[in-house]
């Protein structure tokens, strides 16, 4: 994001021997009203909104969390967060939407994969626990066995319901997300029984969120014989609003929503492939959360930063990804370090649009509309300290040129203009700029293309302008590619690091059934696709 960063310094792509052009930037669907942009007290730090933001519970939560642990074990009074309130959604039913459905959403997503015994086993084994390292230990390890389990089931090729593991197909993402909030909402409510700081307990969540996001389960083999591609996903979001039934007290259809790119994380991590010249590719692959407090907190770079360090077994190729819109993958190319205009899961927006006209905030003496760095992998806090931009260096001519996707069924509804591919594969150069960083006038350049090389060279943000958004935004997508590519380009390495944005996968023939065929079918094709450009880049890595 700054006239210092990657795409600064490379106003044009340059073939390299083993990889193609820069690529880079992202971005994560436009939210639009779906979520409420809320904003907490400008002087609070992460850390302290990681407190700060939490409620006190509903009944409804509180009695949920009260059956899932012994008894005595927890209380009432406890603040809990708003994801975890979500817990208590009930869709109408699907068969008759003026009653509501027989349970929550969240327990039939839990249930659906199986896991409906996980959170009342580690409420059990917390409870025992007499202090705080003891349970730190205990969530960190139940977390991480939680993602191994998610990902064995989702790369299970057993009948789901013939084998215990719910009726779900093993390859829908959402039930992780459901039983990561349902096992934090009895952390959030745990009474130990030894004194528990507030800042301790926010501690113990986030050693379990981390956990179960697979961020302790990074396991990449050492030397030369293998190419190390570690991939990112996210969690749902958007799960607010949509078509209502007339059952009291049910909540709109947008709960149902999942991410692709959740989805290719389970499928992806822990495999290996043959590039062409036959050396090993190992894929690791984790997810992130769609809050700014937890980015700021530093879970990109604790997950990432790590294996960008000198030494073997370094990462040769990091790669996010999140969901877009329409029926193609785009490869961003610019990532802007404004974010913040769009509230997260939690309902918190950093950098809210600004008085009745919602014009965008100036980033210059805002950090609320600046990403931030931890101190510890780098920090800075100027215009250009960390920069404005950083840019891909994804293999985008290979990308495009290997026509993943052709042997992929296309799901129904898809759009794209080219049938002899699941989805298209296009090249987003985008970017809004502000020409005077202390004025709020806006510029764009808008350059997109799905051939390569372009009909016409991108131009890359002016040397001294202040970023607005990337190609996919200012959303978090393009918060964990700019975090994504800063860390590359600190490390000094030069290694593929770029995003890609998936279709949309929030497709259903359904109006209130957990789950249908047409969504089953957008998932299975983003996810088989988007294995295929992680494969060409793992090969060019």
């Amino acid at each position: 994001m700054h006239p210092t960063s990657a795409a600064a310094r490379q106003p044009r792509p340059v073939a390299r021997p083993r990889r193609a052009a820069p690529v880079a930037a992202g971005l994560a669907l436009t939210l639009g009203a779906a979520l409420l942009v809320g904003c907490s007290p400008a002087a609070a730090t992460p850390e302290e909104r990681s407190t700060t933001a939490l409620r006190p519970a509903s009944d409804e939560l509180s009695a949920i969390v009260a059956g899932l642990a012994p008894e005595g074990c927890v209380d009432a009074s406890l603040p809990v967060t708003v994801e975890e309130e979500r817990l208590t959604a009930v869709l109408p039913d699907e068969a008759d939407p003026s009653q509501p459905a027989d349970r929550t959403f969240a327990r039939a997503m839990v249930a659906g994969a199986g896991f409906d015994g996980f959170t009342a086993a580690l409420a059990d084994e917390l409870c025992e626990q007499a202090s705080l390292a003891e349970a730190t230990a205990a969530v960190e390890r139940l977390g991480t066995e939680l993602w191994q389990d998610a990902v064995a089931r989702a790369q299970s090729t057993r009948d789901a319901a013939e084998h215990g593991t719910g009726e779900l197909p093993a390859s829908d993402d959402r039930p992780l997300y459901w039983t990561r909030l349902e096992a934090m909402s009895v952390l959030h409510q745990w009474r130990p029984g030894f004194a528990l700081a507030t800042e301790e307990r926010a501690m113990l969540v986030d050693a379990f969120d981390r956990a179960a996001r697979g961020m302790r389960d990074i396991d990449l083999p050492a030397g030369d014989e293998v190419t190390r591609v570690l991939v990112s996903g996210f969690d749902p979001f958007t799960l607010d609003g949509g078509a209502t039934g007339r059952a009291s007290g049910t909540v709109g259809n947008h709960i149902r929503h999942g991410n692709p790119s959740g989805a290719i994380a389970l499928a992806i991590d822990g495999t290996t492939t043959t590039a062409p010249d036959g050396t090993a590719v190992r894929y690791e692959a984790y997810t992130l959360p769609v809050n700014y407090p937890e980015f700021e907190r530093g879970y990109l770079e604790d997950a990432v930063g790590p294996l960008m360090e000198a030494g073997d077994g370094r990462v040769d190729a990091s790669i996010t990804i999140s969901q877009a819109g329409g029926s193609r993958f785009a490869l961003e190319q610019w990532n802007a370090r404004y974010h913040g205009d769009v509230a997260g899961n939690d309902g918190f927006a950093p950098c809210p649009p600004a008085g009745l006209t919602g014009a965008p905030q100036l980033a210059t003496d805002n950090h609320g509309c600046s990403i931030q760095v931890p101190e510890r992998w780098g920090g800075g806090d100027t215009l250009t300290d960390p920069p404005q931009w950083t840019a891909s260096t994804l293999p985008i001519e290979q990308m495009i040129a290997a026509r993943t996707g052709s042997d992929v069924p296309r799901p129904p509804g898809d759009d794209w203009q080219d049938a002899s591919v699941a989805f298209g594969v296009l090249w987003n150069t985008n970017y809004t700029y502000f020409p005077d960083c202390e004025a709020d006038g806006l510029e764009d350049a808008f350059q997109r293309e799905d051939a390569y090389p372009p009909a016409v060279e991108p131009t890359p943000p002016p040397q001294d302008s202040c970023s607005r958004s990337g190609g996919g935004g200012a959303y978090l997508s393009n918060e964990s590619a700019y975090r994504n590519a800063l860390l590359r380009d600190r490390a000094g390495l030069d290694i593929p690091a770029g995003h890609i944005h998936t279709p949309d996968m929030q497709r259903f023939d359904t109006e209130f059934a957990v789950t249908d065929a047409t969504f089953e079918a957008w998932r299975d094709a983003i996810v088989a696709q988007a294995r295929q450009l992680i494969a060409v880049v793992g090969a060019h890595s």
